[in-house]
């Protein structure tokens, strides 16, 4: 695969040279300490199997996050990682992309960090076209502040800051992605591995702003949205040949909530510069972080002095 306007080859893929890696060799330093039966569990070993079978290497990705259950995924992957402050997740990884936009940079939050603390970032960032892929681990809910109401709870939803029911309207991810202008918008499941990962794949190997919503139950604080509540609703858009160009059909499939939750891939478009490729000063030579800085050692120390 060509490096051009619409997908990338994953830097530092594997040569001839370069031992084949399994989905174990991104097993992380920590094992995580998620509740039993979460739905971040399937979405960490989807994302393990597809740095493996896109022949990524551990130090060509960056993994960032910000704040709360599912943001803790940078410590339980084989690559590098940033554990950021609530909701600042995007902003940190687009300073490392446009420092060197070599990398694969991963963000992977929440619906509350996302969506929420994080929410103005979001618009911007899919606005910008930043080559990132964003997971975010969608379980309408506050999981580690132990259940308060989330921006893509439901109407009625009771949690511990609602206690007669939530009076707002829900968020909708794929439509304000779109609206933003991100350039691959997908929403998957992870009870649905398989599918998935293929998204996960489809993802990294576009080149833009790419989000994946990700129905990820949470066991313990949201007993409404669980397992038994999508399985049953899923249907993939892949199934009924949707036009993934279509920007007014996208948004039509994604309003849907009831008997028929669509995941799969609403919208790509891959004609659109990416943030780096606008970026004059990025045009020519190596990323920023391997430039040299054209200061001398005096100049060096008293910069180092100043910020000590």
């Amino acid at each position: 695969m060509s490096v051009g306007t619409t997908t990338r080859k994953p830097a530092g893929g594997g040569g001839s040279a370069a031992a084949p890696l399994t989905a174990k060799d991104f097993k992380g330093p920590h094992d995580p300490d998620w509740c039993p039966g979460c739905g971040d569990f399937g979405v960490l070993r989807a994302l393990q199997k597809v740095c493996a079978d896109l022949e990524l290497r551990p130090y060509d990705i960056l993994t960032v996050s910000g704040i709360g259950c599912s943001s803790n995924l940078p410590g339980y992957i084989n690559t590098y990682g940033m554990h950021t402050l609530h909701g600042r997740s995007l902003a940190v990884a687009t300073g490392a992309k446009l420092a060197n936009h070599e990398l694969t940079v991963l963000v992977t939050g929440g619906d509350g960090d996302g969506y929420g603390i994080g929410g103005n970032h979001f618009t911007h960032t899919a606005r910008r076209n930043v080559d990132l892929t964003y997971l975010v681990m969608n379980n309408q809910i506050y999981g580690l502040t132990t259940g308060q109401v989330s921006p893509t709870s439901r109407v009625g939803m009771k949690t511990k800051s609602t206690p007669f029911g939530s009076v707002e309207q829900p968020l909708n991810p794929i439509t304000s992605a779109i609206m933003n202008g991100a350039t691959f918008v997908a929403r998957g499941f992870s009870g649905d591995q398989k599918h998935l990962a293929m998204l996960m794949k489809q993802a990294i190997e576009h080149r833009g702003f790419a989000l994946i919503d990700i129905f990820s139950p949470c066991p313990t604080f949201n007993h409404d949205n669980d397992f038994t509540f999508f399985k049953p609703r899923v249907k993939r858009l892949e199934d009924e040949n949707h036009d993934t160009s279509d920007w007014k059909a996208a948004c039509e499939k994604a309003l849907l909530w009831g008997d028929t939750i669509y995941t799969g891939l609403f919208l790509q478009i891959k004609d659109r510069p990416t943030l780096e490729e606008e970026e004059p000063v990025l045009d020519d030579g190596p990323p920023l972080a391997h430039r040299d800085l054209g200061l001398s050692k005096e100049q060096t120390q008293k910069i180092i002095g100043r910020m000590m």
